[in-house]
């Protein structure tokens, strides 16, 4: 668990500094993660500029499509911005959900409570009663973040309605390199559970495919070398297997596309002005790294959104 929790901290070091170049706009990631002491690759820079993007396009569609009389479940979130960013946009859901191990949200309430351009968008749009506060939780009308494991399903589900989930909202579930940390067993019940709770839904997955190959198994090698183990990385064979794995545990439709093809697909200007930041050298291999990561959405949809 504790090489998990330090993914954390890497992916949000990687997001300030690619924001600090400039491939993309985030006020807020500075109050979270120290500036990187030094440069990250081009490579790493625009592969998440095309997660961020590639996540955000599909957040959006829901948040659009449902008029934002939803909520978001952001699963595994670490020091992620989002909350904020809609909130500028004027994009909030109903309420809008954050669960990660209590150690990092223990962090992330203290930075909150620290930094008032944290807290006062969170007090703004709280109504009603004072907020809920302590050292794993933090509970205000729009805004939940809650200590959870996420490979216990009844006792996320338990926090979460404590914290007034409504079961009958249109949800949307992110979950960005999470399930590839669980056993194939585990992130199925997360699945599983997930698609029986709501009755109108969307899950968002976005990991690594294509692990089979000689550069997959360089990057499992890579992460086994700081002790991290990716325990699901089986169901991360193809972008066939992502889709199953989502058709099999509850889930009515389900599409995988890998990073490349997501590239191909953004505002060609943008990726135009990104591109012009920073000299690429290795074209090539930023071509097979995108080729194993993938966006990966499922829906469930009583009421034909």
């Amino acid at each position: 668990d504790e090489a998990v929790r330090g993914t954390c901290e890497d992916a949000s070091v990687c997001k300030r500094f690619a924001v600090s170049v400039g491939y993309w706009k985030d006020p807020y990631i500075q109050y979270f993660v120290r500036q990187a002491k030094e440069r990250k690759a081009p490579e790493i820079n625009r592969g998440y500029y095309a997660r961020v993007h590639g996540v955000s396009y599909l957040i959006q569609a829901f948040l659009k499509k449902t008029e934002c009389n939803c909520q978001i479940v952001n699963l595994g979130a670490g020091m992620d911005t989002l909350f904020w960013r809609l909130k500028d946009e004027n994009l909030l859901p109903r309420k809008y959900f954050e669960v990660d191990f209590p150690m990092i949200v223990a962090r992330k309430i203290h930075n909150i409570k620290s930094k008032p351009p944290l807290s006062k968008p969170i007090m703004e749009s709280h109504s009603g009663d004072s907020l809920l506060i302590d050292s794993h939780s933090l509970d205000s009308s729009r805004y939940s973040l809650v200590g959870a494991d996420l490979r216990f399903s009844s006792d996320l589900e338990e926090k979460l309605k404590k914290h007034n989930l409504d079961t009958h909202l249109p949800t949307l579930l992110v979950a960005e390199c999470v399930l590839v940390y669980m056993t194939p067993q585990q992130s199925a019940n997360l699945l599983k559970w997930a698609a029986s709770t709501f009755p109108v839904a969307m899950f968002i997955n976005y990991e690594q495919v294509n692990m089979t190959d000689r550069f997959g198994q360089i990057m499992i090698e890579n992460l086994q070398r700081r002790q991290c183990n990716l325990a699901g990385v089986e169901v991360c064979r193809s972008l066939d297997s992502q889709k199953e794995r989502l058709l099999l545990n509850g889930w009515e439709t389900a599409h995988a596309i890998d990073m490349m093809e997501v590239y191909s697909f953004l505002p060609q200007a943008d990726v135009k002005r990104i591109e012009g930041l920073e000299f690429l050298d290795e074209k090539e291999l930023f071509e097979q790294l995108m080729q194993h990561y993938c966006i990966c959405w499922a829906s469930k949809d009583s009421s034909n959104l």
